[in-house]
């Protein structure tokens, strides 16, 4: 499985812009460029193009492409609402009161739940990076709680597993994360699982694949007539 992470870290930085083009082949929303974009799209597109997501990566957002990958475009759709969700989502992922490492485990936790391959793929590079163990995401994929755990991420990972799992949250599990992050790591850690659930749904439902040469560690669900 480590191999495997190898593999899907290296691609985000060899395929480049050539991986986001890939990504669009099956999308069931077409890539909108930029010569086609309204006023509110294009100035989606350059805001985000300028904006923190374009220097982390990302095969959806990259420099010098005239198009956006999935989730992007599929918010441009609405442009209005798309400009609502590139605030959110800089502030749960560049602001977040929470570690970074955590914030991306309960996203990893969020794209396992969800059969969100491509959130996985997305995130796992970024969790890696924060510091994450690899023995964790390994355990994570496999759809086990994981060993090893620290407290805090323990926390994160009751937290968040028992919201999915039960739809609410046990006064246990509340506390704890309150006594360690706060009132406000509270709010942060719902909103965090909060909008990954939404791009989890807005993946799944454009079919979005990985790019050519990814690996597939969390396998998408079964597609539909």
């Amino acid at each position: 499985m480590k191999f495997l992470y190898s593999i899907s870290i290296s691609c985000f930085f060899l395929l480049g812009s050539a991986s986001a083009l890939a990504q669009e082949a099956g999308e069931r929303f077409a890539r909108i460029t930029t010569e086609n974009m309204s006023v509110d799209q294009k100035k989606y597109f350059d805001l985000l193009m300028s904006g923190p997501v374009s220097s982390t990566g990302s095969a959806a957002v990259v420099k010098g492409s005239n198009s956006l990958g999935a989730p992007f475009n599929i918010w441009l759709r609405s442009p209005k609402l798309a400009e609502s969700f590139r605030i959110v989502s800089e502030q749960i992922r560049f602001n977040s009161s929470l570690p970074l490492k955590l914030n991306e485990f309960a996203i990893l936790i969020t794209a396992q739940k969800w059969s969100s391959s491509y959130e996985w793929y997305a995130h796992q590079r970024l969790a890696l990076n924060a510091g994450l163990d690899p023995k964790i995401i390994d355990q994570l994929a496999q759809g086990t709680k994981p060993d090893g755990m620290s407290n805090e991420e323990g926390a994160i990972y009751d937290f968040v597993n028992e919201l999915y799992e039960t739809h609410q949250v046990s006064d246990r599990n509340f506390i704890k994360v309150k006594n360690l992050f706060g009132e406000q790591g509270v709010v942060d850690l719902i909103a965090t699982t909060g909008y990954y659930v939404l791009v989890a749904m807005a993946l799944n439902v454009n079919r979005t694949p990985l790019p050519n040469g990814a690996q597939y560690i969390i396998q998408p669900p079964k597609e539909t007539q």
